[in-house]
């Protein structure tokens, strides 16, 4: 050995290390799932086998299979354009339809309120020839009219209350500025009228209205849908229930169960309610009821006398 070679065992063996040519890592393999690192492995092969076959898979596609999809898309789009035309093309005559009904609706409308006018008019005649043919016969034409002030077929006219009820105003968003959600508990549904109704006649109401539909025996108050049908007539919120009565009605209505419920509901959901006293108010007569099942019973004819008996125990033998 030269003099210029160390010798090895005064060689630096941080030095030798140091010296040592260094490997790259290895890659893993292609179905490899875990190493040493498993961060690193998954930083490394993210995507799954399965999916890297299947975007291969696409990329080697026929000119065959794009040309599938590009039809496939046309069709689409050529539907939807058909689509779109229908129904630019069925605009004009939905919105004709339903402007011809809205027509028709507003027609018959006013020509029921035309009829119940006539009608109103024809009762009035009907009730004053009744009177002057009462009068004639020397009968009392004045009881028959306090009865059908009572059944509710006459105008009435009298001092009393008005109860005014009424949903609860909608809670509107702060944002948009648009109601929220309707609250059902601050709703008026038709037992509500109901229970106000029975309250007054309670407190000696004599006559009713509900938004000037006068309320007789045969009155009925219920719901269809979202509306409130008084004998089959809508009727709108805030619903004004009026009564003629004595000058206690308001004392004793204000007493009732009914009145304390919709006040405590007032107060805890914004339910309208309000009851003033009113002057001079004039209910107009109910329409004339239709019976189906009770039949007027003719007036009965006096029975002729039994013809006396010429023996003196009266012909028991």
């Amino acid at each position: 050995m030269s003099p210029a070679d160390p010798a090895p065992s005064t060689r630096d063996p941080a030095a030798s290390r140091a010296a040592a040519p260094v490997e790259p890592p290895r890659a893993a393999p292609p179905g490899q799932q875990f190493g040493g690192d498993l961060l690193t492995e998954i930083f490394n092969n993210s995507m799954d086998p399965g999916y890297a076959d299947a975007a291969e898979k696409g990329r080697r596609d026929t000119p065959l299979g794009v040309a599938g999809r590009v039809l496939a898309l046309a069709a689409i789009g050529f539907l939807l354009a058909v689509a779109y035309l229908k129904v630019v093309a069925d605009t004009p005559a939905t919105t004709q339809a339903r402007d011809k009904l809205v027509a028709d609706v507003k027609r018959d409308q006013a020509t029921a309120d035309r009829l119940e006018t006539d009608a109103e008019k024809l009762r009035d005649e009907v009730s004053g020839m009744r009177d002057q043919a009462f009068r004639e016969a020397g009968g009392d034409a004045k009881y028959l009219r306090d009865l059908e002030a009572v059944t509710g077929l006459g105008r009435v006219r009298g001092d009393g209350i008005v109860v005014t009820v009424g949903d609860a105003e909608s809670a509107k968003d702060p944002v948009t500025g648009k109601p929220k959600a309707e609250n059902s508990d601050g709703k008026i549904y038709d037992r509500d009228l109901q229970k106000i109704v029975n309250a007054l006649w309670y407190a000696g109401a004599e006559a009713v209205t509900i938004n000037n539909q006068r309320i007789s025996g045969r009155t009925t108050i219920r719901a269809a849908g979202g509306a409130i049908l008084v004998d089959f007539k809508p009727v709108d919120g805030p619903y004004r229930i009026s009564a003629i009565g004595p000058s206690a009605m308001r004392r004793t209505f204000d007493a009732t169960p009914a009145a304390k419920q919709f006040r405590a509901l007032a107060g805890k959901y914004g339910l309208v309610f309000g009851v003033k006293e009113t002057d001079g108010m004039t209910f107009a007569a109910a329409g004339d009821p239709q019976l189906r099942l009770a039949r007027p019973v003719p007036s009965p004819s006096p029975s002729p006398s039994p013809t006396p008996s010429t023996t003196p125990s009266g012909g028991g033998r």
